[in-house]
């Protein structure tokens, strides 16, 4: 039996350097292996660009040689990988992409079972939570104008937000559903990080999200946010650096401890991150390329296994960072920690509703009163892989 941890023990960062992945920065990047995979690119698109992997929460996606990802034509992206071919030659642009009209609701739906198909084969449902997160976590309810104020309008597929640093390795979530962007024209990008978001929680066990479309995305990287809006994994002041990032978007300390229940799934890699064990008995095996720590047995499945964990503190394979612990320290977080640790049905309703919340912060919808996707149809729940 592992060394129980005491109620104080949080896993410290193996190097001296912190990378931002707490509640929003939770999720993944693509394995090394996948990272690696050759890409087929359309005439006007020479060879992937992949930017470091640094980002906290590594869910490695395994990409097979009959990936989909076959057309990576979203222009923003500029490689920052030091290499003999340059930009140009890789067949990035930088102009803006033109800005688009509302999303079409059949489109949103068809590719709604698109991104299924590629969580079947890929199991990179952390990664497109993150995407979906991190577009939405930039909103400030103190600036009225859009698209100064931040939030889901499809931003952070320019390059110069992808360089913040909390969004390291967020370029492979793109590479995952830029083949579905280009399939469907009547998708906006702030939608489709939405609508990836959503799915992947959905298919991955968790609870039916009351989500709306139909968001207006952002015409270029000038309209981008600044860099610093996403918050730290390890501040000196944990509870009042989260309660400051969250609060700034119009979020409560209810909601603060429910979104942070969703590190239920991912895993961080020191290597990338700074944080985590190298390899656990639950990431030696994968899936994608082992290694890494997780912060739950099985995690790819989203359940309230978090909370208990945290809670419990009994195993020190898994991880717990200080805006991790902090929830069962803070009195304000700590009264919602303990209910989701005992009830999962408190835990998926208030999760629900905070999730769809975070995904509409900022967001200029057209229609007005936004697109739903209600056609009555249940999917088949993913089961985690029994690698635990």
């Amino acid at each position: 039996m592992a060394k129980p941890m005491s109620h104080t023990q949080v896993q410290l960062p193996s190097n001296s350097q912190q990378s931002p992945i707490t509640p929003l920065a939770m999720t993944s990047t693509l394995s090394s292996t996948a990272a690696s995979s050759r890409l087929l690119y359309s005439t006007t698109t020479a060879a992937a660009a992949k930017l470091p992997l640094s980002s906290a929460s590594s869910l490695s996606c395994s990409l097979s040689s009959s990936s989909s990802l076959k057309c990576l034509r979203f222009s923003p992206l500029i490689s920052q990988r030091r290499s003999s071919v340059n930009a140009t030659k890789r067949g990035y642009s930088t102009a803006a992409t033109p800005k688009c009209a509302a999303s079409d609701s059949d489109q949103l739906k068809s590719a709604r079972e698109d991104i299924k198909e590629i969580l079947k084969s890929t199991f990179c449902h952390p990664i497109l939570v993150r995407l979906g997160w991190h577009d939405a976590g930039t909103y400030n309810k103190n600036i009225e104008e859009w698209p100064q104020r931040g939030g889901a309008n499809g931003s952070l597929r320019f390059e110069v937000e992808l360089k913040h640093a909390a969004n390291a390795g967020l370029v492979n979530a793109l590479k995952l559903i830029q083949p579905i962007k280009d399939k469907y024209s009547g998708v906006t990008y702030a939608d489709l990080f939405q609508l990836a978001s959503a799915t992947a929680i959905e298919e991955a066990g968790g609870p039916k999200l009351p989500m709306k479309y139909g968001r207006v995305d952002v015409s270029g990287p000038e309209q981008c946010p600044e860099e610093g809006r996403l918050p730290n994994a390890g501040p000196p002041s944990p509870a009042e650096h989260l309660r400051n990032v969250f609060y700034r978007m119009g979020l409560n300390d209810k909601e603060i401890v429910a979104l942070s229940g969703a590190h239920t799934l991912g895993r961080s890699r020191p290597e990338r991150s700074g944080w985590g064990k190298p390899e656990t008995k639950y990431t030696k095996d994968g899936p994608g390329a082992p290694g890494g720590q997780s912060w739950t047995a099985q995690w790819l499945k989203f359940d309230n296994s978090y909370f208990k964990d945290i809670k419990e503190r009994r195993d020190e394979d898994l991880l717990v960072l200080p805006t991790d612990a902090v929830l069962f320290e803070y009195p304000s977080f700590k009264v919602y920690a303990e209910k989701y640790a005992e009830d999962q049905e408190a835990f998926f309703k208030d999760y629900a509703e905070a999730h769809a919340k975070l995904s509409n912060l900022g967001a200029k919808f057209d229609p007005s009163e936004g697109i739903v996707l209600d056609d009555g149809a249940t999917s088949e729940k993913f089961v985690a892989a029994k690698y635990s």
